[in-house]
């Protein structure tokens, strides 16, 4: 990618580069994908690696690692798999939605539904009423009364008398309840329901409006208990208490009669966070020794525009190679023999060639080898490793680009050539 050249190299730590720039460019690269996505209607998921890195030949980095799609929780004794477990985890896993207490379930309509202890995860194969494959079912739907009287019946007080008025905290407020919105009472006229003071402080200052949906319920009071039921759970609060979610997915579990016994885990890996997080990549050093090749001889890069392909060579060995991505028609890479003479660990490149303008920040590992703005740099933007796609400049995966700009320096050589 063409621009002016900053000739000002700043030297970060590993560990301040992966917790700055690559962080920052990984933000990035979820904007662009998020927004590609959303602007043709689909459905949002995380961005994968570049397709190259499958491609990318790397000794010394051993098997290539994959986080389990499967995990068992010996907690309750059942599994967390796939979509649901990309659900729990990316949203607090049992701190949220406690643990999962049933094995999936496919119902007749063919939505595979698993209850855990305060929610139940549907996957809906054909897509929901929305348009969503993975949602949080209606739960507090099923503590409904099936009958809610209208009239008080068996008297004022007593056992009868507090179920009567539980059933009617079920029915939308009538027109002459409904009262202006204040900091300590809202009306939602969705469900026609109303939140105020503790239930509605919740609501708001906690974050968890998303997962428990509109009131469906007024706040009740049973044995001295307070409660109100939301689309997706239920609140409750005593005396000298705080505020805490029931657990109604084993409460409607039970209701639904569903077995909770706990099941074999087999070769299933027992939970745990340390389960998502990749190994450590190699060093140089140690992709240099496992290659085999002589830590002493000259380092050089050979890029073949034909193949948009690089190797990277110590003497004769290579120690690492992958597809790239030059110059697409009209700005192509120009073959030849350079050296790399400026390397900048991050730079945002803007400008405009041959009428094309182009804006990428935080650029990772850029490494130049003309004087009019032509480098080797890491590409976050895009997966398309193989094909030409850049502006003149040599795109890598970012793993890769990362290991090559720690092994280069200033004065290697790089053949370019069709």
């Amino acid at each position: 990618m063409d621009q002016t050249i900053d000739t000002r190299a700043v030297r970060l730590s590993p560990t301040r580069r992966m917790a700055g720039s690559r962080f920052v460019r990984g933000l990035l690269a979820l904007v662009i994908v998020l927004s590609a996505v959303m602007s043709v209607g689909g459905l949002v998921g995380q961005p994968g690696r570049a397709a190259a890195q499958d491609d990318a030949n790397f000794p010394g980095f051993g098997e290539e690692w994959s986080a389990p799609r499967t995990v068992y929780v010996p907690e309750t004794g059942q599994s967390v798999d796939g979509y649901f477990l990309d659900m729990w985890r990316e949203n607090g896993a049992a701190t949220v939605f406690g643990n999962p207490i049933t094995p999936e379930i496919t119902r007749d309509d063919g939505v595979i539904i698993q209850y855990y202890q305060y929610a139940r995860f549907e996957y809906w194969p054909d897509g929901n009423a929305e348009g969503n494959l993975i949602a949080l079912g209606e739960i507090g739907e099923d503590l409904r009364p099936a009958v809610v009287p209208r009239l008080a019946i068996g008297g004022s007080t007593g056992k009868a008398a507090e179920m009567t008025r539980v059933a009617q905290a079920w029915e939308p407020l009538a027109e002459d309840q409904i009262q202006a919105d204040s900091d300590t009472w809202i009306y939602v006229k969705e469900t026609g329901h109303s939140i105020y003071d503790g239930f509605l402080a919740y609501w708001q200052n906690s974050g968890m409006d998303w997962y428990l949906g509109d009131p469906i319920s007024e706040e009740y009071v049973v044995d001295e208990v307070h409660y109100q039921v939301f689309e997706r759970g239920q609140l409750r609060w005593e005396e000298g208490g705080n505020i805490e979610m029931t657990p109604v997915g084993r409460m409607v579990a039970d209701q639904h009669r569903l077995s909770k016994e706990p099941t074999a885990q087999g070769d299933i890996p027992t939970y745990s966070e340390s389960l998502f997080i990749p190994p450590a990549p190699p060093t140089v050093e140690e992709v240099v020794s496992e290659s085999g090749a002589n830590p002493n001889a000259e380092r050089w890069i050979d890029i073949s525009l034909t193949d948009e392909y690089l190797k990277a060579y110590q003497g004769d060995v290579v120690v690492m190679e992958t597809l790239i991505s030059s110059g697409k028609p009209g700005f192509e890479t120009p073959p030849g023999t350079y050296y790399i003479n400026t390397k900048i660990e991050e730079q945002d490149m803007e400008g405009v060639i041959g009428g094309e303008y182009y804006d990428v920040p935080s650029v990772p590992d850029v490494m130049y080898f003309t004087g009019v703005g032509h480098a080797i740099h890491g590409a976050y933007w895009h997966n398309n490793f193989g094909t030409p796609m850049s502006h003149g400049c040599i795109n890598l995966p970012l793993e890769l680009a990362d290991f090559l700009y720690e092994w280069a320096s200033v004065g290697t050589r790089v053949e370019i050539h069709w």
